[in-house]
């Protein structure tokens, strides 16, 4: 098994000010420097932009062997110690961050460990000539070629490789910031970058990825369809009755069923455990001739104590709560339900897991409302507060597609022309 060592750094001047990532990948072996990387991120802090070089990083590695073992050194204390699993990350726009950069080796394939600032020099070089072309307009090039991989098989897999690992090398991705819990300064840093890292200057994720990155994991999601309880807007999550479909919401999945058999592209279904939508999914799947999966992931928010009440009831009864559920993330609902916080890293940890094993793939996600617009708000790097911003209806359809480099891309949002007649 090959071992690699990555050196990855990342910079800001202002912090948050215009930023920049470097990493370099080098045979842990020989020394010898493999493949680099770099970018001009935009705005952003340092810690943003340590992450952003630690996810270049890993996947130029992955890229090069995605069997190899791998080193990651880096002078960021906070980067070390959150990947470690020492430090808690508890802000749901830096949770992504370590999500997307644990997932690209399976674990236990990478270990970290903290260097002094001097002994970083390749990677600090790296993040300031991105830096530098940055402040001029112009991209960064690298001076060490991806090389060209001699995998076992035909020679289109060391084609496929060599174009792997040059886009490994030149793609960045558009990534949310948060704020660590430790130390003090790094958070109110990161608090900052939360609301600046939007306005980065990032490559566009799917409309310009490299053909050559191969099909995208492609996550259909399927709102399940009516229940007694959604003509009334009432809140219906995992904690409440757990209704079945109504004789509307049964219509409804028999005509998404046949609008996803005419088009003929749904490989593999996914449900989540909850009675209305693994109701849904199996009456597409009974089309589509497909079995259905349980992800217990994929299940809806729970509501705690404002299971079955509208949204008018439960700002009359629990108006303190109500307010601070609707203004902070963190904040749970009346009688210990689910903060969106909590659920945003329970998806997060599905869609890794559904990403890796449905690679190449289209699936359908037979799923709900906070699920459904948790997954397009991490695809677009868009605030917690967003999911107030969007309707999701009954039976809706929507997609997003996930490359090899970590990119995704929005495709579809709310669709419902196979409801009309």
């Amino acid at each position: 098994m090959r071992e690699f060592v990555v050196e990855a750094d990342g910079g800001s001047r202002g912090n948050p000010g215009p930023a920049g990532y470097g990493a370099a990948v080098s045979d842990a072996a020989t020394g010898e420097t493999l493949a680099e990387a770099a970018e001009f991120i935009g705005v952003a802090t340092n810690n943003v932009a340590e992450y952003r070089g630690l996810l270049a990083g890993l996947r130029a590695a992955h890229a090069l062997d995605p069997e190899a073992r791998v080193a990651v050194r880096m002078d960021s204390k906070l980067v070390v110690e959150q990947m470690s699993g020492r430090w808690k990350i508890k802000h749901p726009d830096m949770k992504p961050l370590a999500t997307e950069a644990r997932a690209v080796f399976p674990p236990g394939r990478v270990t970290y460990e903290w260097i002094p600032r001097e002994q970083n020099k390749h990677a600090d070089r790296l993040a300031n000539e991105a830096m530098d072309a940055g402040a001029k307009g112009e991209a960064w090039t690298p001076r060490v070629p991806a090389p060209v991989l001699e995998p076992e098989g035909p020679p289109g897999d060391a084609r496929a490789g060599a174009a792997a690992a040059r886009a490994a090398l030149s793609k960045g991705r558009a990534v949310s910031a948060g704020e660590p819990e430790e130390p003090a300064d790094a958070a109110q840093s990161d608090a900052r970058a939360a609301r600046t890292v939007a306005s980065a200057t990032t490559s566009s994720p799917g409309w310009s990825a490299a053909p050559d990155l191969g099909a995208p994991a492609t996550f259909v999601l399927l709102r399940h369809g009516e229940t007694p309880l959604t003509p009334q807007k009432r809140f219906s999550g995992s904690g409440g009755s757990d209704p079945a479909l109504s004789e509307v919401g049964r219509e409804q999945a028999r005509l998404v069923a046949g609008a996803l058999a005419r088009r003929g592209t749904v490989q593999a279904v996914v449900a989540s455990p909850l009675a209305r939508t693994r109701e849904t999914a199996a009456i597409v799947a009974a089309r589509l001739g497909l079995d259905v999966n349980v992800d217990d992931g994929l299940r809806e928010t729970d509501f705690g104590a404002w299971e079955g009440l509208t949204f008018g009831e439960a700002r009359e009864r629990h108006t303190d709560d109500l307010n601070a559920w609707l203004g902070d993330p963190e904040a749970r609902p009346t009688g210990g339900g689910e903060s969106f916080a909590e659920t945003a890293e329970r998806i997060e940890e599905a869609r890794a897991r559904l990403v890796a094993e449905y690679a190449g793939r289209t699936v359908l996600l037979v799923t709900h409302v906070t699920p459904i617009k948790t997954l397009l708000r991490l695809a677009l790097g868009a605030p917690p507060e967003s999911l107030f911003r969007m309707e999701l209806s009954a039976a809706s359809l929507s997609a997003v597609a996930y490359y090899a480099d970590g990119n995704a891309s929005v495709r579809l949002f709310n669709d419902t022309s196979h409801l009309r007649p």
